[in-house]
C-alpha cells in the first residue's frame, strides 16, 4: 500500500533526523565518481541497507564493492557521478548500470540514485536524475529501467515519472527484508 502525503513525509523527517547535520546542496556540484568516493558511497548506501526497503540487500556493502563497481561502469563508459557539497562532502550519487548480461541488452541500463538522509527533500535526486539521464544519452543508451522497491518509495517513484519514466509493470513478493514481503514497480524511459 503506498504511503500517503503525511507518512511519506514522516519518513523523510525521519530519514533526515537520523545523525545527520543540515546540508546545503544549493552549492552542489556534480562530477564522475572517483576511488576517493567509494568510502562515503559505501557509508551512505550502508545507511539504507539497514534503515530501509528501498534497497533488497540486507547485508552492509564493502568499500571493494563499491570500487570494483566503480572500475567496471568506468570500462564500460557508463556514467557514475556524485553530487558534492562546497565543503567536499559526497551528498548523494547516481550510476547506470547494464540490464542484463546478454549482448542484445547492451543499450539498455537500470538507473540508481541514492542521496545522504540530511539532502534528502531538496531536489537533489533532480539534479542528479537530470544530469544522469544526459550523460546515457551521451554514452549511446537507448533505454533506462527503473528497479525501485514497491514500499517506501513514493518519491522516488514520482521523481522517475516526472523525467517521462512509464510503469512498465508491477513484481509482487520478489524480495524478503525485515520479515516481510516487498515487490517492485519497473518504470522506463526511452531516450
Amino acid at each position: 500500500m503506498p504511503l500517503d502525503s503525511e507518512s511519506r513525509w514522516r519518513l523523510v523527517k525521519l530519514l533526515k533526523s537520523k545523525g545527520s547535520q543540515e546540508i546545503s546542496v544549493e552549492d552542489s556540484t556534480l562530477r564522475p565518481a572517483t576511488k576517493d568516493d567509494v568510502k562515503e558511497i559505501t557509508d551512505i548506501y550502508n545507511y539504507y541497507v539497514i534503515n530501509s526497503v528501498v534497497t533488497f540487500d540486507i547485508e552492509k556493502t564493502t568499500e571493494a564493492t563499491w570500487l570494483d563497481k566503480l572500475e567496471y561502469l568506468n570500462g564500460l563508459d557508463l556514467p557514475f557521478i556524485v553530487a558534492q557539497s562546497a565543503s567536499g562532502d559526497v551528498l548523494g550519487f547516481a550510476y547506470v548500470a547494464p540490464w542484463r548480461a546478454k549482448a542484445a541488452y547492451r543499450r539498455t541500463v537500470e538507473n540508481t540514485i541514492y542521496l545522504r538522509p540530511a539532502a534528502i527533500g531538496k531536489r537533489l535526486g533532480t539534479k542528479l536524475l537530470a544530469e544522469l539521464i544526459a550523460q546515457s544519452k551521451a554514452a549511446g543508451v537507448r533505454e533506462i529501467v527503473a528497479v525501485i522497491s514497491d514500499k517506501g518509495a513514493d518519491t522516488s517513484i514520482a521523481l522517475h515519472e516526472a523525467f517521462g519514466f512509464k510503469k512498465q509493470g508491477h513484481l509482487a513478493k520478489v524480495g524478503f527484508k525485515f520479515n516481510r514481503w516487498l515487490g517492485t514497480v519497473l518504470l522506463q524511459k526511452s531516450l
